[in-house]
């Protein structure tokens, strides 16, 4: 039987792979958007007088990004040992696409990657010339210099396909990725929670950002315990991590939103994310529901969770910017030897 022995939730915001000194280059592009944010939709000016009162303009000083890079950056570097100290043998990776995979009106609720190796690519000059403001500084961050090739686990990924078909789910099954290329959500955790040093994986894709096809919370919490379920009934002797990445709120912040989803995480309560209203999910705070499979299935393996931090990183007065957490979950012994 496949045993999971490690668990990680992880932000991967373009904020945390951009020196702080760069971390307004987004402001412009926040100024442009409308932001949801608590039910209803934000303008920039509405948002900066609607929080007048929060004392934003401590949080938005260089001295201030600095420490919160610093602190992210320690996060992620202490992620990355716990990886390595375990050595899973094979990694399940929760992530959505950008329109990076899906760039032409095709975008599936739910996906599962089966092919034999997927392709981590280098964007071209005349794409990175048309990314937003900010954007291409954070590209080291999920991209190795030349791109890479990743291994992928087709029979591992096989397996959970057929198991969720019988539990009900309707899967996109992926033999390869659309436009051979990996999402930065899978490419930030191939890059900094395992080092480049990339095991055997197979990415899990939840469509969390675009509708009219976003799985509900409950509906993500459900296909963890799915996916649980599947390992748990894998007859081969291997160790299993689960990476999630993505959120926590952004891009606008709501410090109490992230604070109800990790007391979730720390009483093992998914529930505790999942009855949130669906109007939360929206925009980057969508992301939370890649972390959804992992929370549920850990709670119900029973693996204590160990919150290592929280960093709200604030980039404006009008509160956008990316509140970022690092989660992870280990079996009782799982170290490597």
């Amino acid at each position: 039987m496949a045993d999971i022995v490690l668990a990680i939730g992880s932000s991967h915001g373009p904020m945390l792979s951009t020196p702080p000194e760069g971390w307004d280059l987004r402001v412009p592009d926040d100024k442009r958007n409308r932001h949801p944010y608590r039910g209803r939709s934000w303008s920039f000016e509405e948002l900066v007088a609607e929080r007048a009162g929060e004392r934003l303009d401590e949080q938005v000083t260089l001295e201030r990004w600095r420490q919160r890079h610093a602190a992210c950056r320690s996060a992620i570097s202490r992620l990355a040992a716990i990886f390595d100290e375990t050595r899973p043998d094979i990694a399940i990776l929760f992530g959505d696409d950008q329109m990076e995979c899906f760039r032409h009106g095709v975008v599936p609720a739910l996906g599962i990657f089966y092919g034999e190796r997927f392709t981590n690519r280098e964007y071209e000059e005349e794409r990175i010339a048309r990314l937003p403001p900010g954007i291409a500084p954070s590209l080291p961050g999920h991209i190795p210099p030349g791109g890479a090739i990743y291994p992928g686990s087709p029979e591992l990924a096989l397996h959970l396909i057929r198991h969720a078909q019988a539990d009900g789910f309707d899967l996109c099954a992926m033999k390869c990725l659309p436009g051979d290329e990996t999402p930065h959500a899978f490419g930030f955790l191939c890059r900094q929670i395992m080092s480049d040093r990339v095991i055997p994986s197979v990415p899990v894709f939840i469509n969390t950002f675009y509708p009219p096809n976003q799985p509900t919370a409950t509906r993500c919490a459900e296909l963890g315990r799915s996916l649980l379920a599947a390992i748990r009934s894998w007859p081969q002797q291997v160790r299993v991590a689960l990476l999630a990445s993505g959120g926590l709120t952004h891009f606008v912040i709501d410090e109490a939103v992230d604070q109800q989803v990790l007391d979730a995480i720390r009483t093992r309560r998914v529930e505790g994310i999942t009855r949130l209203p669906e109007s939360t999910f929206q925009s980057g705070t969508s992301e939370i529901k890649n972390w959804i499979p992992v929370v549920a299935a850990m709670a119900e393996l029973g693996l204590p969770p160990h919150v290592i931090d929280y960093i709200p990183c604030y980039r404006s007065l009008a509160g956008t910017g990316n509140a970022m957490g690092f989660v992870y979950w280990r079996a009782e012994g799982a170290t490597a030897a």
